[in-house]
């Protein structure tokens, strides 16, 4: 069995000179024990943002090829202060960018895809006893050109590095102790959770919990790659994500989410006919946007209100492609609705139990706050809201469905 460990360290993991200190000690504890290390790492705490706001200080529609060259720096940092941190300690490491460690990706710029990881490089440097560190988010296309791999690509790196060195196990170091039932930022009285699966860990990620990026979350799914999720601040376990949680049978909602980072469009007047819509939404996913929750109200003039969801990040693409969908098709204005959130909830005991949705709409109801739209699936039910009462809609739901830590 492989004897190689993938670690990977969130922005807050490292986000100081002593804390990178403290993830090197971290690392250098599982070494003497006999592990292969492969650490992954992101940019230091807030760097990736903070390179971000310069672009868009000097373009408001910056190239997505030199965004890419910019934000991939933030992670050529950390994985040579982490290197120098080990090596104060006595052990060898040595650091590399996605390209030097072979992280194949298409060329998709802000949100390529892994297409292959050569990994004969990682395997030299472990047979030579050292610890590999590799700065995540980042590849290289076949162009040789420079790719990220979308906000949160450290984790998807490091389960991709997990899959192709058949590592033992993948941990995520993070801020947190593991996944909670609700941000505990938000509700203090939020309980870890022992497990999950990966459907539930998978629902909860793309509906705004921000402990795992989704398509790390879904690539751990296809390859069956276990996932511990535990905080790089204390010795503490975490929570395990793996195909069956062993709650599953017990819990009907495991957690509540919030997404504050989705933007309403609707497109207003739109003729009521068939083949309209299509028309529309063709013309946004020629964009490379996707689309979410969508609503179309009632026609009572032969024209009707359409509106849809999307992230902010594509709510200038989106207004521009929907402006041109709704010339074309004989609508009207296109306005954006920024002030919203999504608040949900997720379990896979949904599935066989009734009243969840009642519940959900009633703690809402009794909090008078307004539901604006709905979206459901097998295990999860989300409500689009104003953001002002966001907080205030996480605690109640979670309330109702005493979801808080045993006293």
């Amino acid at each position: 069995m492989s004897n190689i460990i993938v670690q990977k360290y969130g922005g807050t993991s490292i986000a100081s000179p002593k804390r990178i200190s403290i993830v090197a000690r971290r690392i250098v504890g599982y070494r003497r024990k006999g592990y292969d290390l492969v650490v992954v790492v992101s940019a230091l705490g807030d760097t990736t943002d903070d390179l971000l706001k310069l672009a868009y200080k000097i373009t408001p529609s910056p190239s997505e090829r030199e965004l890419d060259m910019l934000i991939s720096t933030g992670e050529q940092t950390s994985v040579a202060l982490l290197a120098m941190a080990i090596h104060k300690l006595g052990y060898e490491a040595i650091s590399f960018t996605g390209a030097q460690v072979g992280i194949i990706t298409d060329s998709s710029h802000t949100k390529a895809r892994i297409i292959k990881i050569n990994t004969a490089r990682i395997k030299r440097e472990l047979a030579q006893k050292r610890i590999v560190i590799v700065a995540g988010f980042q590849g290289v296309d076949l162009l040789r050109e420079i790719t990220t791999l979308g906000r949160g690509g450290s984790d998807l790196t490091a389960v991709a590095l997990g899959k192709v060195l058949k590592a033992k196990s993948c941990e995520i170091y993070t801020d947190v102790e593991g996944v909670y039932t609700a941000d505990p930022r938000i509700v203090p009285q939020a309980r870890k959770l022992q497990s999950l699966s990966y459907d539930e860990m998978l629902e909860m990620a793309s509906l705004g919990a921000q402990v795992l990026q989704t398509r790390c979350v879904e690539l751990a799914k296809r390859f069956n790659i276990p996932i511990i999720v535990r905080s790089s601040f204390t010795d503490k376990g975490g929570t395990m994500i793996s195909p069956e949680a062993k709650h599953m049978e017990k819990v009907v909602v495991s957690a509540v989410t919030l997404n504050k980072n989705e933007t309403k469009v609707t497109i207003r007047d739109v003729p009521d006919k068939p083949g309209v819509a299509a028309k529309i939404f063709k013309k946004i996913a020629q964009e490379g946007i996707n689309v979410d929750m969508i609503v179309q109200n009632i026609s009572r003039t032969g024209t009707t209100d359409l509106s849809f969801t999307v992230v902010k990040e594509n709510l200038a693409k989106t207004l521009k492609a929907a402006r041109k969908a709704s010339k074309q098709t004989g609508g009207g204005n296109v306005i954006a609705d920024r002030a919203i959130a999504r608040v949900s909830v997720v379990g896979v005991g949904m599935r066989s139990h009734s009243g969840i949705a009642a519940a959900m709409f009633e703690a809402l109801a009794e909090n008078k706050i307004n539901i604006e739209m709905i979206s459901t699936s097998e295990i999860s039910i989300s409500c689009v809201i104003r953001k002002k009462f966001a907080q205030r809609a996480v605690r109640a739901i979670h309330k109702k469905f005493k979801l808080e830590k045993k006293r």
